[in-house]
C-alpha cells in the first residue's frame, strides 16, 4: 500500500501530465483515457465534481454496451459531459465545450470560429448525446457514493475528534480517492455505499489513523457501523481496484 507521500506526489504529478497528453495518441484502455479527457475538460469548464462523475459514469456505460473501436472516444467524452451538466443542472454551454475539447485535443490552438468546422462538431456533439440516451434506454439516473461518504465523513468527525479532524485531511484525500477512481470503469462494478467506505479506509491507512474505541477490535470493524454487506475480501478488492488507478495514470 502506499503511504500519502507517495499518493500525494502522484496527485500533483497527474495535474502537471494533464494539460500536456497528446490524447490523440493513447489507446483506448478500458475508457480511462477519455475519462482523462472528460476530467480535464470539465476542470477548465468549472464543472462541479458530481457534473464530471457523472458525465465519466455515463461514458463507462456506454462503452459497456458497445463496440469502443466504432466510435470516437473523445466525442462520446465531451457528448457525456454536456448531458450530465444538464442532468446535475450545472448548465455547460455546447460552444464552451466544443471550444474546450478542441483544444484539449488540439493543443495551442485558438477557439474555433463560427466555421464549417464548428458546426460539423456541434452536430456531432448532439447527434452522439441522443445515441447515449438511447444506448442507455433513457436510464440516467445515477446513484453516486458521494453522498453516502459526505455522510460517513460527518459521523466520523465527532467520532475522530475536532483536533484530529482538522489536522488529518481525511475528507479530502477520501475524495481525491474517489474522483480518480471514476476514470475506471471499475467504479460501475461496486454499490456507491461500498466505494464510499474503501476510499475512506484508504485515506484513513495512507495516515495512519486509528478510529477511537476500535483498538482491540478488527481493523475492517469501524465500517460495519455504515455498511452491513461488505465483506472483507471484498473491502480489499475495492481499494486495490482504486489504487490500480495510479498505475494506469503512469502509463500514460
Amino acid at each position: 500500500m502506499k503511504d500519502v507521500i507517495d499518493v500525494m506526489e502522484l496527485q500533483r504529478e497527474k495535474t502537471r501530465r494533464a494539460t500536456s497528453v497528446d490524447y490523440r495518441q493513447l489507446e483506448f484502455l478500458g475508457g480511462f483515457t477519455p475519462a482523462m479527457f472528460i476530467f480535464e475538460c470539465g476542470k477548465k469548464l468549472n464543472a462541479q465534481p458530481l457534473t464530471l462523475a457523472t458525465a465519466a459514469v455515463t461514458m463507462h456505460r456506454f462503452f459497456k454496451e458497445v463496440d469502443h473501436s466504432s466510435y470516437c472516444c473523445y466525442l462520446i467524452g465531451a457528448s457525456s459531459l454536456y448531458l450530465a451538466g444538464k442532468e446535475k443542472d450545472d448548465p455547460l454551454k455546447i460552444r464552451d465545450i466544443i471550444n474546450v475539447a478542441h483544444n484539449t485535443l488540439h493543443r495551442g490552438s485558438s477557439p474555433l470560429e463560427i466555421s464549417d468546422e464548428y458546426w460539423s462538431m456541434r452536430d456531432a456533439i448532439v447527434q452522439a448525446e441522443f445515441l447515449i440516451q438511447r444506448i442507455l434506454k433513457f436510464e440516467e439516473r445515477i446513484v453516486h457514493p458521494h453522498k453516502y461518504m459526505l455522510h460517513y465523513l460527518k459521523s466520523m468527525e465527532g467520532w475522530l475528534g475536532k483536533e484530529t479532524w482538522e489536522t488529518v485531511p481525511v475528507a479530502k484525500l477520501a475524495a481525491a480517492f474517489l474522483q480518480d477512481f471514476h476514470l475506471d470503469s471499475a467504479v460501475l462494478d461496486y454499490p456507491p455505499q461500498h466505494i464510499a467506505v474503501a476510499c475512506i479506509s484508504l485515506a484513513l491507512q495512507c495516515y495512519g489513523v486509528q478510529l477511537p474505541l476500535m483498538e482491540d477490535l478488527d481493523d475492517e470493524a469501524w465500517y460495519s457501523v455504515f455498511v452491513k454487506d461488505l465483506q472483507k475480501d471484498k473491502h480489499w478488492e475495492i481499494m486495490e481496484k482504486i489504487m490500480e488507478v495510479f498505475n494506469k495514470e503512469e502509463i500514460h
